[in-house]
């Protein structure tokens, strides 16, 4: 069999920090797993932008179509604001999410215990939170047509379209079915049915393939707002919720603050499988660029080390190693180990970038002792 292999997009920001840190973990699993992994890196976003004239080029497209999986830190900052929008960096990951066709974005959140008391909410309503979004990527009104900004009646409007194919709600809604079947076997549809045609739609195909395939799953569906509501009254009670693309932007933005820290969340774009079968794939840490620390060794890197998890997980087969390395994540933070973002009114052990990672790689050390 060939070595899996792997494209690593650092971008901009903390990306190049942060995705250091993944590479040394990377190699650990290399030397210490025998998971050999053919590595390679390139530009994406405002890195891209300085030396090729664009966020993406035709290149680096072409390693991202060819390669196993794409792992990729963040894109962005202040320093591009004034590009024109054809070249701004967050151009070149929405062309890597179009033409790897990734329609399927998982966005786990899992509350970690020993962060527990860094949600907004309770503890005894976050403690032991672990639940997986699941939302349509490439579609909905982010890219339906007509679009545009128009004059009528001499005043300026605005226009976004929905629309849903049924072939593009059904692979989605296999997605979330067979994640379902390997976590709670569980999944809430979540649309506005009430009041988008797209929404009765998207409910009646969700429907149509749970009764034909996928019986075995638990199934129910909430309006969507009703759901925003309910992950913050109690978001235990989901497994996997399957959304559109507009939803899933703004409720998995909502799940995410439940567990305290965008610096600790990672997500995984899927599509189709390739011949291989291992499905088009882009992982990501949720958090940006945050140019403002970059450079300072301040950044949290657990976000794109637990990325580099899902890999593992959904990619490569290799769910004990995932598993071995989000437990390594979870022993060092129990250790009271902290970079600034974690730094709460408890206290802790400061540690930077790098400190982090090394701590992670003695934990993953020492499990192969335990």
């Amino acid at each position: 069999m060939t070595t899996p292999s792997l494209l690593i997009l650092a971008g901009d920001g903390i990306g190049p920090e942060v995705m250091a840190e993944v590479r040394r973990v990377i190699d650990w699993f290399g030397d210490r797993r025998g998971l050999a992994f053919d590595v390679s890196e390139d530009l994406v976003g405002g890195a891209a932008w300085e030396v090729h004239g664009t966020p993406l080029t035709d290149a680096t497209m072409a390693k991202a179509q060819a390669v196993d999986a794409v792992l990729l830190g963040a894109v962005g900052g202040p320093k591009y604001d004034d590009l024109d929008f054809s070249v701004k960096p967050e151009r070149g990951l929405l062309r890597l999410r179009k033409e790897m066709d990734l329609f399927a974005n998982l966005r786990p959140a899992q509350c970690f215990d020993a962060l527990a008391d860094f949600s907004s909410l309770k503890r005894d309503v976050v403690a032991g939170l672990d639940i997986m979004i699941v939302r349509e990527l490439t579609s909905g009104v982010y890219f339906g047509e007509p679009r545009g900004i128009v004059t009528e009646n001499n005043e300026r409007v605005g226009i976004n379209t929905q629309r849903y194919t049924e072939s593009e709600i059904a692979r989605v809604a296999r997605s979330a079915f067979e994640l379902a079947r390997r976590r709670g076997n569980k999944v809430c549809s979540m649309e506005k049915a009430n009041v988008m045609e797209s929404g009765v739609l998207w409910r009646q195909v969700v429907q149509e393939i749970h009764d034909a395939e996928y019986p075995d799953v638990e199934l129910s569906h909430m309006y969507a707002d009703a759901g925003a509501m309910q992950l913050t009254r109690w978001p235990k009670q989901f497994d996997v919720i399957v959304t559109d693309n507009l939803f899933g932007d703004l409720l998995s933005d909502l799940a995410a603050m439940l567990t305290g820290s965008l610096g600790m969340l990672p997500s995984a774009s899927l599509g189709a499988p390739m011949a291989n079968g291992r499905p088009k794939a882009l992982y990501e840490p949720v958090h940006g660029s945050a140019p403002d620390i970059a450079g300072q060794g301040k950044a949290n890197p657990i976000a794109c080390i637990l990325s580099f998890a899902m890999a593992l997980r959904y990619s490569f087969d290799q769910g004990a190693e995932a598993d071995r390395l989000e437990a390594a994540v979870q022993g060092v933070l129990a250790q009271g180990l902290r970079t600034p973002d974690l730094m709460g009114p408890e206290g802790g052990t400061p540690v930077g970038t790098s400190g982090m990672g090394d701590a992670i790689l003695q934990a993953l050390d020492a499990s192969l002792a335990a």
